[in-house]
């Protein structure tokens, strides 16, 4: 055999193992993939949650003085921002109305890029891909959602 038929052969097998790689990558259920996606964007939020709750003192004083949201008062806002890194975190877990909980954090963020740490953005557009994709695919196979949407006959995409 020669060099060039050699060399055709090896670059073959090669293009053969990543044409399978890439099969078996392709092959991941998506309910896998939603699993530590929805774990990793709820502890961001369910973090800053219980951050809050340490000292509710602090928190006041950060809204009011760091935050300074526009049109709502930091006594409001406090406890709108700390009940939703509270309760949405629980509702991605388990994956129940991960939709839902989904726009309500991609809100939040927006909220947070836009009013609060506008140069956070990389961090803030990490969590907008998280949640983008949850709220466009939902929360896979392995969720509650699933579960009633295969006991009431919706759709598979509905869930």
């Amino acid at each position: 055999m020669s060099n060039t038929a050699m060399s055709l052969s090896a670059k073959s097998g090669l293009l053969q193992a990543f044409v399978r790689a890439r099969a078996a990558l392709e092959s991941v259920p998506y309910a896998l993939l939603a699993l530590p996606l929805r774990a990793a964007i709820a502890t961001v939020f369910w973090n800053s949650g219980t951050t809050k709750l340490a000292s509710w003192d602090t928190t006041l004083a950060l809204f009011a003085d760091d935050y300074k949201l526009p049109l709502i008062p930091p006594e409001i806002a406090a406890p709108i921002a700390a009940s939703i890194e509270l309760t949405a975190p629980v509702l991605l877990v388990f994956g129940l109305f991960t939709r839902g909980a989904a726009l309500v954090l991609l809100g939040m963020t927006t909220v947070i890029e836009v009013f609060v740490y506008p140069e956070a953005w990389p961090t803030h557009i990490q969590w907008a891909a998280m949640l983008l994709i949850l709220l466009c695919r939902g929360p896979g196979a392995v969720s509650l959602d699933h579960l009633i949407a295969k006991r009431f006959g919706i759709a598979r995409g509905a869930t």
